[in-house]
């Protein structure tokens, strides 16, 4: 393979980098805690004499594989969770659907949480999210339905309506009683 050829692959699998740090962030580390993991799995991959067949597999596999025992140690455990509150970063544009849906997952389960940021932001089959985690593509997939349904359920809880100019939702917590006869 050519120096060229592997520094274009290399290119591609960087482009996948702000979604193997969402990744991160499922698996449960702060937003720096990823970067860190990410920069670890690059530089192992760039220290390899040849590159892996599947490379975005094995870049997602030795990610997961990095985050995994980066969070067993006890004094990240206790940064990570007084960084809890913040498990995404806020936008200055996110409505409070958003925020409420954001927080809704990350509230889900490790492993529901994990198979839904792979499946929507890193855009995997279950196929092939099933052999990221050793786990069946069935599995995957109702880890994923599952999520999906505990999130739906907590939302439809609060009445969302969109604001008829500029499309953005907004929530009613409650209705306001008649002011009086008209």
């Amino acid at each position: 393979m050519t120096k060229d050829l592997r520094l274009r692959e290399r290119g591609g699998i960087c482009a996948k980098a702000a979604g193997l740090i969402l990744y991160g962030r499922a698996l449960g580390l702060s937003h720096g805690e990823a970067e860190d993991v990410l920069q670890e799995t690059f530089l192992a991959l760039m220290q390899k004499p040849q590159l892996p067949r599947e490379l975005e597999h094995y870049c997602v596999r030795s990610f997961r594989n990095r985050a995994l025992n980066y969070r067993r140690s006890l004094w990240r455990r206790l940064t990570r969770e007084l960084e809890a509150q913040r498990w995404f970063d806020a936008s200055s544009t996110e409505n409070p659907a958003e925020r409420d849906a954001t927080r809704r997952l990350a509230e889900l389960p490790m492993e529901q949480r994990e198979v839904i940021v792979l499946k929507i932001w890193n855009q995997y089959t279950f196929e092939e999210i099933g052999g990221l985690l050793d786990i069946s593509p069935n599995t995957a997939a109702g880890r994923y339905r599952y999520g999906l349904q505990k999130i739906k359920s907590h939302l439809e809880e609060i009445d969302y309506e969109r604001n008829g100019f500029t499309g953005e939702p907004f929530a009613f917590l409650s209705t306001a009683s008649p002011v009086g006869d008209t």
